[in-house]
């Protein structure tokens, strides 16, 4: 294979309802996470002939096709020849793979899509395993840093953005919001759902007063959302790696004074314990692990994806709180509470 081209397919797309800067960076994102599972294609080839793993890296190109549409792709009779600027490099064949990348993306904008081009250095697989990358890449990134924004993740957004406000803080303080993030799912290899331990960890994000009030909720969720996209397997066990080189231990009296901590979940089964006397009432919680800035979620008993808040606040920071209009403008107050 090493005087043939390199195999040369993409896949043309109806602009998505994202920016294109956002595209890039989530395919960039999970392009990256994809060659973790196929390290050949970060690599070059070394005369013997075999692939050195060394992780010099893949290319990924982002162009703009001026005034091309989807239909002029489309056309049914030949080919367009501007489809041939869709790839990189040009006229390459195998053998250039010792210096060249011996994989190339191009995300190309056009005026209402895009264009996904891969070019895929034949020594490295066949038409199979292209396509095995490929899918392998796209279900990659439609699972993280494309991921959506959840509604839970907006409403600790909503949050940290009304009690920064409550608090009067100045434009350049330092805030952040926390949120403990359950890591059974996000281990590779998962942990089994049945695994009884201690498997969370207190994920910060960090920004400035200034910043989540002056952008809007969608700028402060997310923030939160690249946050938990980020905290994976490799991030789970780098923490863990420090924290056996220098161990500590949380201490209430150290948190943030000018942060939010989000803890407990909305997705936890507390009204389906039943002791045979019909469901609870509601829940609630004691006086433990609470301080300035603590949030508590839990499960409406109404369902259907109804969550209630538990908030500790000062006395003064809480007045201005429930008077905040955005917060109620998005809250209702129930007999649950």
């Amino acid at each position: 294979m090493l005087s043939a081209h390199y195999i040369q397919k993409g896949l043309l797309f109806h602009r998505p309802p994202l920016p294109v800067p956002a595209i890039a960076d989530a395919l960039q994102t999970s392009l990256s996470v994809a060659l973790r599972h196929f390290p050949p294609l970060a690599g070059r080839l070394v005369t013997e002939i075999y692939i050195d793993c060394n992780d010099t890296g893949a290319e990924f190109t982002r162009a703009v096709a001026d005034g091309a549409s989807v239909a002029d792709v489309l056309t049914p009779r030949d080919v367009p020849d501007f489809v041939k600027s869709f790839f990189t490099p040009d006229a390459a064949v195998n053998h250039d793979g010792h210096t060249l990348p011996l994989l190339s993306v191009q995300l190309t904008e056009l005026v209402d899509g895009v264009f996904v081009g891969c070019s895929f250095n034949h020594v490295v697989g066949d038409g199979t395993s292209f396509w095995h990358f490929f899918n392998a890449w796209a279900e990659i990134n439609s699972a993280t840093s494309a991921a959506t924004i959840s509604s839970f993740q907006s409403l600790c957004a909503l949050v940290w953005r009304c009690i920064a406000r409550a608090r009067g803080q100045p434009c350049e303080q330092k805030s952040g919001c926390r949120l403990a993030i359950e890591n059974r799912s996000r281990l590779r290899p998962r942990l089994s759902a049945d695994y009884f331990g201690n498997a969370i960890n207190a994920a910060p994000t960090m920004s400035t007063a200034g910043e989540v009030l002056g952008n809007d909720l969608g700028w402060a969720a997310r923030t939160l959302n690249r946050m938990v996209a980020a905290h994976d397997d490799g991030a789970i066990r780098e923490g863990l790696k420090r924290w056996l080189e220098a161990p500590m231990t949380y201490w209430l009296s150290g948190f943030d004074v000018h942060s939010i901590m989000v803890g407990s979940s909305p997705r936890f089964d507390m009204y389906g314990c039943e002791f045979g006397w019909g469901r609870a009432v509601a829940a609630r919680s004691g006086s433990a692990n609470k301080f300035d800035g603590k949030v508590s979620a839990y499960p409406g008993r109404e369902g259907g994806g109804s969550v209630v808040l538990e908030i500790c606040l000062k006395p003064e920071y809480m007045a201005a709180f429930e008077a905040d209009p955005e917060f109620m403008s998005a809250v209702s107050v129930s007999g649950d509470i």
